[in-house]
């Protein structure tokens, strides 16, 4: 395993409580609760950092949320909206990453290892992503980065909200050492208990047992203890599946009518989704468009290619049609996307380059 290994894990903060927030400007700055209904037996899904002020957290049963803060505000879980926000912000991850590991909707680990002599380097790369989701998706996210996937994920959580958190190889002993074993990556309430009961508290008093007496008291999680607290950790980044579609859309700052404008704003992303798809080495049949009207209607068209489409120019030949048949110029949009699927891998990806918009 090479020794100079920068991993990036990248969280994004209060995920679905944050996507009510921009899509609902009266919910901003108020405690905001998404779960199930407070009358009955109501589990709280995720909350905004204000409700976390008055003790609320996921799992917390929706009655006992209301308890803890009578005026936070409820509303239903939208999991196709998360999702949706999901593919936003992992496409910025495929832009800038070969080697990308999601763990959920709203978080994952990056290896950005190539082309970064060193870990400040690799920061700049990770405050780059850190700012196109903030500046195309809307949102904010914390970010840690370390030379292995434990000591970047907990770094992650160190300075959130909207923080980078860089753990040095040559710091790292003196961190876990003061690291409250609560935030230990794998150490759960109940682990916490056991912990405390064995005279653990932090980092250092973990550090003084030996591998056999961890795995007595925790079988193969003590195995896992005794190296992360030593700052051991060779699990790689790896890609659990292919990918099926390669994509990217845009929220607008203010509802568009205007065509031309609409026009240049599909050059950019057939661009964006053109660079991944020869950065990816491959092609797709499938070119989807989607519009999203200032009244949350959204609407799909697809055409598909009897030839794989490798880059933007291809994709913008059949963008035209698709918009067409869409109510754009008449109907204000709030966002716009395309993506490409049915993808295949080739060794023929002509680095073609779009001229102009079409008119």
């Amino acid at each position: 395993m090479p020794t100079d290994r920068h991993i990036l894990h990248i969280d994004m903060d209060a995920f679905f409580a944050s996507v009510e927030q921009m899509d609902n400007p009266k919910y901003a700055g108020r405690p905001l609760i998404v779960g199930g209904n407070p009358k009955g037996r109501g589990v709280v899904a995720a909350c905004s950092y204000e409700a976390r002020k008055y003790g609320i957290h996921s799992a917390m049963s929706a009655a006992k949320a209301v308890r803890c803060c009578p005026h936070a505000l409820f509303v239903k879980p939208r999991k196709d909206r998360y999702r949706e926000v999901s593919h936003q912000i992992m496409d910025i991850f495929q832009e800038n990453a070969p080697v990308i590991e999601p763990l959920s909707l709203d978080e994952a680990f990056l290896d950005i290892s190539d082309n970064h002599s060193n870990i400040d380097d690799a920061a700049k790369t990770a405050e780059r992503i850190r700012g196109q989701v903030f500046h195309e998706v809307g949102l904010t996210c914390s970010a840690g980065i370390s030379h292995n996937k434990f000591l970047a994920k907990t770094a992650s959580d160190i300075n959130k909200p909207d923080g980078l958190t860089i753990i040095r190889r040559e710091e790292a002993d003196a961190f876990l050492a003061e690291l409250a074993i609560g935030r230990f990556y794998g150490v759960g309430k109940v682990t916490e208990k056991k912990m405390h009961a064995l005279g653990v508290r932090k980092g250092a008093d973990l550090f003084r047992f030996s591998r056999k007496e961890l795995g007595r008291f925790f079988g193969k999680a003590g195995i896992f203890f005794y190296d992360i607290v030593r700052g051991i950790d060779d699990r790689p980044v790896q890609v659990s599946r292919g990918r099926k579609s390669i994509g990217t859309e845009t929220t607008l700052h203010t509802d568009v009518l205007d065509l031309a404008e609409i026009d240049k704003i599909l050059v950019n992303l057939s661009e964006k989704v053109g660079r991944s798809l020869q950065k990816k080495d491959c092609g797709g049949t499938t070119v989807t468009l989607k519009v999203r009207y200032h009244d949350f209607t959204t609407v799909t068209r697809s055409h598909t290619s009897a030839t794989p489409l490798y880059n933007a120019e291809e994709i913008m030949q059949y963008i035209p049609a698709l918009l067409v048949s869409t109510d754009a110029g008449k109907t204000e949009i709030r966002l716009l996307g395309i993506t490409v699927s049915n993808l295949s891998h080739t060794s023929q990806s002509p680095p073609l380059q779009l001229q102009l918009p079409f008119s």
